[in-house]
């Protein structure tokens, strides 16, 4: 990936123990990992839930729960095309069936040659 640094579990500890100590640590380190390495690798997961007392429950939920965190690596070009009703209203569908069309791949999935990932955003109408 370019600008990521491949999986490390010693680096992901570095940042882990950089981050704990914040209040609501688990999203500044889930941030800063995906930062860090373009997405949030699986076996991070657990790293995470020891450092802060959490179940593996909760912080795959946290991950899970919000649509900018990847739990796959991204495509050098990330594309983020907003698909709420606002924007949709507007002509986003139509844009994203001609993007998707475009560039052979689907909503939320990246390229077979990993040279796009396409990333619907929801921007709550500020967008439009």
């Amino acid at each position: 990936m370019v600008g990521y640094e491949s999986w490390s579990a010693e680096r992901a500890s570095e940042i882990i123990s950089s981050h704990r100590h914040m209040d609501g640590a688990a999203m500044p380190i889930l941030h800063a990992i995906q930062e860090t390495f373009g997405f949030v690798p699986e076996p991070v997961v657990p790293m995470i839930a020891e450092s802060l007392n959490l179940s593996r429950a909760e912080v795959h939920g946290v991950v899970t729960f919000y649509h900018d965190f990847r739990r796959e690596p991204p495509g050098r070009h990330v594309i983020k095309l907003c698909a709420a009703e606002a924007c949709q209203s507007m002509g986003s569908d139509k844009l994203a069936e001609y993007a998707q069309e475009r560039l052979g791949v689907a909503m939320g999935e990246t390229s077979p040659d990993g040279r796009v990932t396409l990333e619907p955003i929801y921007c709550l109408g500020l967008c439009a």
